[in-house]
């Protein structure tokens, strides 16, 4: 790395660590709530209401369906309002979103609620973090996304248990509302303060004139529709996709699927220890992630989460397969997430940046919809999560394949 290039590292990282932090307490919010509280609510409103794993994993889909849409929109409302507004306004719907979902009293209200978190959800995920974090980092942008969405498995083993164990004392309603509103009551001066209405690229031209030439050799989409005819474009969000829809799926029943093997507090642990791992897991790519083969890391990301799901459908009645294929998925978690971004930077103009990661997310975030639901729709029709379990193996394993499959500059989607 050159001298220009360290002083741009350094210099980022000392006028970017706010903005690192307010990606990492949003993050916590927004997986704590929108993501991981997901197999709280699921299993409280089963149980409460007696209704179908199908119809709540359903709702489900509706909510990640609809946030999926959006993203492709984020980097658009962004220019509109800015990084800080976007974050702040962004946490208080979904806020108010989760607090109306731990309310509700008919089915649907659960698409209602979900649509509203949807909207919060978009605007508060990777898609709004990384296009943040892209404003005030170039050189060191995957340590800074690595270390901001470590908040995603922050709101794992932090948001999770506390919420747990709130709605057992409290109820979902109250429960959910208490903890929503304290924890915005700490979020929101914490993005209001630590991120600035202007970015480092902005404040140094020659920071942004070198980030201009060495993206010029990278393709650059005008349009939306221009980046969707680009199979580079699919060969990213197809498997990230397939990976996707195979770990919200899972994350989501896994409190579910838990509960009779190792009881509510045993299964509260496991969900835990799998945002620990998350954690574990992306720190410890972090330092080495700017550097890697980032589509091969994926594939072994993909791949390992397989195995914790195989562990676990192996050895179902034991409470040690259980608690360590929970880990072995977990060790991934955070870094499915974090990688697209990261291979975007890498393969793409940073002008489309924004619009690239957005239309990956959107992608990802409509196949991923579905997977609670069709994991809902293999347990009611076969009584047990095997089957369920076997499909999220499966998806995990295709999407290993094709991530390795990197097309040629330039190509585009035949006939497209």
């Amino acid at each position: 790395m050159s001298d220009v290039a360290v002083v741009s590292a350094q210099g980022e990282f000392r006028q970017g660590w706010p903005v690192v932090l307010a990606g990492f307490c949003t993050a916590v919010f927004a997986w704590g709530f929108g993501f991981y509280g997901q197999s709280v609510y699921f299993a409280d409103l089963h149980a409460r209401h007696g209704w179908p794993a199908s119809l709540i994993a359903s709702a489900t889909t509706v909510y990640y369906l609809a946030g999926g849409l959006l993203l492709a929109y984020v980097h658009r409302a962004m220019a509109l309002l800015g990084p800080r507004l976007l974050l702040a306004c962004g946490a208080v719907v979904l806020g108010v979103g989760t607090m109306w979902l731990s309310c509700v009293t008919a089915p649907w209200q659960l698409y209602a609620a979900g649509i509203v978190m949807a909207v919060g959800w978009s605007a508060t995920t990777t898609t709004a973090i990384a296009t943040t974090l892209a404003h005030w980092f170039d050189q060191r942008r995957g340590l800074a996304l690595s270390l901001a969405l470590n908040g995603a498995s922050g709101g794992g083993f932090i948001v999770t248990p506390i919420l747990a164990r709130m709605v057992g004392a409290f109820g979902l309603g109250p429960g959910v509302c208490w903890l929503v509103l304290c924890a915005l009551a700490i979020l929101l001066p914490i993005i209001l303060l630590g991120v600035g209405r202007v970015s480092l690229a902005e404040q140094s031209a020659s920071l942004r004139h070198t980030v201009q030439r060495v993206a010029e050799h990278l393709p650059a989409f005008a349009t939306q529709r221009e980046a969707l005819r680009s199979i580079r474009v699919w060969s990213i969000a197809l498997p990230f996709a397939l990976a996707l829809a195979a770990q919200v799926g899972f994350i989501v029943h896994q409190l579910a699927f838990l509960q009779p093997h190792l009881g509510n507090g045993g299964a509260a642990n496991a969900v835990a220890a799998t945002a620990f791992a998350a954690a574990a897991g992306r720190l410890a790519m972090a330092p080495l992630i700017d550097r890697l083969n980032q589509r091969l890391a994926s594939a072994v990301s993909f791949a390992s989460q397989a195995g914790g799901l195989a562990l676990m459908l192996a050895w179902p009645d034991q409470p040690a397969a259980l608690y360590a294929g929970s880990i072995v998925f977990g060790l991934s978690v955070g870094n499915v997430i974090t990688l697209p971004a990261l291979i975007v930077q890498r393969e793409f103009a940073a002008q489309s940046f924004g619009l690239v990661i957005g239309l990956i997310s959107m992608v990802g975030y409509t196949l991923l919809a579905f997977g609670p639901t069709l994991l809902g729709v293999a347990h009611d029709a076969t009584g047990g999560y095997g089957a369920a379990l076997a499909l999220c193996i499966v998806l995990q394993l295709a999407g290993a394949v094709v991530i390795l499959i990197r097309p040629r500059r330039g190509g585009a989607v035949p006939g497209g």
